[in-house]
């Protein structure tokens, strides 16, 4: 396991533009994310840092989605060298951790690149006019560091963003498992 940080592109860039199959193979197009702000969460079934976050991710996706937050999920990772991430795993983990948000495949790792990911978990978050506000870690909780889950950093930005503000002070970022590339 590499341990990797986050990008942390720049601020202000436009939601890049993506179509992908989800965990069923259901095509899911980002055009249908028009005028509602969003989070994109570059994620995986096997990272341990996804799966320290997953309980809480997921009740999080399910309270910020209520609230008008599109959520999306991308696995990212070649899943042909790292089998647990394939779709039918994908949907074995959508039905364990009863995520409510698509869950995609994106197996030529294109949009990955787009965004320029390079963790798992890696979080994007964009106003309603799609341009990028925050990006960065849930929250300050890694495996091991005994401090507890909670998603403060992601929910602290999305709530600012759902309020039509700018969300408030530094951004951190997130550090997990490096996006497994195709060779």
């Amino acid at each position: 396991m590499a341990l990797t940080p986050s990008t942390m592109v720049e601020l202000g860039r436009p939601l890049p533009a993506f179509s992908l199959p989800d965990a069923r193979g259901t095509r899911f197009d980002s055009a249908d994310l028009a005028d509602a702000p969003v989070l994109v969460a570059f994620i995986c079934n096997h990272c341990p840092y996804v799966k320290h976050i997953a309980t809480v991710f997921s009740a999080l996706a399910r309270e910020l989605t209520e609230q008008g937050l599109a959520v999306v999920a991308i696995n990212s990772n070649d899943w042909t060298r790292h089998p647990d991430d394939a779709p039918d795993k994908m949907r074995a983990e959508i039905l364990a951790r009863d995520y409510v948000f698509p869950y995609l495949a994106d197996e030529s790792q294109e949009v990955a690149r787009a965004f320029e990911a390079a963790c798992t978990p890696d979080f994007f978050l964009y106003d309603k006019s799609h341009r990028l506000v925050w990006r960065g870690q849930f929250d300050d909780s890694r495996p091991g560091n005994e401090i507890p889950v909670t998603g403060k950093d992601l929910r602290d930005a999305a709530r600012a963003v759902l309020a039509g503000r700018t969300p408030d002070g530094e951004q951190h970022p997130s550090i997990g498992c490096n996006i497994k590339w195709r060779v």
